[in-house]
């Protein structure tokens, strides 16, 4: 008896060990840590001059010689837009000049013809989708002399601090004094989204056939945009090119509630590095 006392007494003392924790005693907080997604890589391209923004934050995400000074093609028309958007009204009804038959002969047109009467909501449609030099004409001789008409459009994208710009005609038509920045286009894009936002968002539409009236034949109007029709929530919203100029586009998209604007100057492949340069802004936190 005396040795089994013995060995109880020697191990009391070790049972307090295995013990569970007081009640109410919390235990130990465990740090969980998320591992950081990596930053998306911009994608390379061959383009002379690009910029994308995000058009809620006003956050430049990409830029590529943002303030080199090229030739702008038809982008250039979107100051054409805002310049006519002060002076005349969408329904106002305006009459083809003459002077649209002094284009060139590989002028992009809507298909207007000397003598009719069209609204300037038409006029906006084949400007934005066909990229018609012949509404361009027809807009700025609507509104003022042309000389007039190319110093509001200096005057407008000085105003606008589009410090990279020189315009000489409502058109994009190549000349050595008519160029302006990628920066400066998305300052111009901008401008026409937060002024005219019914005018940019025509710059969506696929297509469109506008009936014949008693003024004007029935125009059937075709988007260049390519990304209209293949890049998930494409919203517009120019395009261009001529020889000097190259493939030039001012591309914007919305997704998952995020808006987005890029610019391409002198690219080989417009719509391709565009839609690379929006997929990775999307990408983007």
């Amino acid at each position: 008896m005396e040795i089994w006392a013995i060995i109880l007494a020697l191990l009391a003392p070790m049972s307090g060990i295995w013990q569970l924790p007081a009640t109410g005693v919390p235990p130990p907080k465990v740090e969980v840590f998320e591992l950081a997604r990596p930053a998306p890589t911009p994608p390379a391209i061959k383009a002379r001059a690009a910029i994308l923004v995000d058009l809620d934050s006003g956050i430049t995400l990409f830029q590529f010689d943002p303030h080199g000074r090229h030739a702008p093609a038809s982008l250039t028309k979107v100051v054409t837009a805002l310049v006519a958007l002060d002076h005349l009204r969408l329904d106002q009804l305006v009459t083809v000049p003459a002077s649209i038959n002094q284009l060139p002969w590989d002028s992009t047109r809507m298909g207007l013809r000397v003598g009719e009467r069209v609204s300037v909501h038409e006029l906006m449609l084949g400007l934005f989708l066909n990229s018609g030099n012949d509404a361009a004409i027809t807009l700025s001789d609507a509104a003022m002399s042309r000389p007039a008409f190319v110093a509001l459009m200096n005057a407008k994208a000085s105003a606008l601090g589009m410090l990279d710009t020189h315009f000489v005609n409502p058109i994009g038509l190549d000349d050595p004094g008519h160029v302006t920045s990628a920066a400066d286009l998305a300052r111009a894009a901008m401008e026409l989204e937060t002024r005219f936002p019914a005018v940019s968002a025509l710059a969506a539409t696929p297509s469109i056939a506008l009936p014949a009236t008693a003024s004007h034949h029935a125009y059937n109007l075709y988007n260049l945009n390519q990304l209209i029709r293949t890049y998930p929530g494409a919203t517009g919203l120019k395009t261009g090119w001529t020889g000097r100029a190259g493939g030039c586009l001012i591309a914007t998209a919305t997704r998952s509630g995020r808006h987005l604007m890029v610019v391409v100057l002198g690219s080989p492949r417009i719509f391709e590095e565009a839609g690379a340069l929006l997929d990775f802004g999307f990408a983007s936190v």
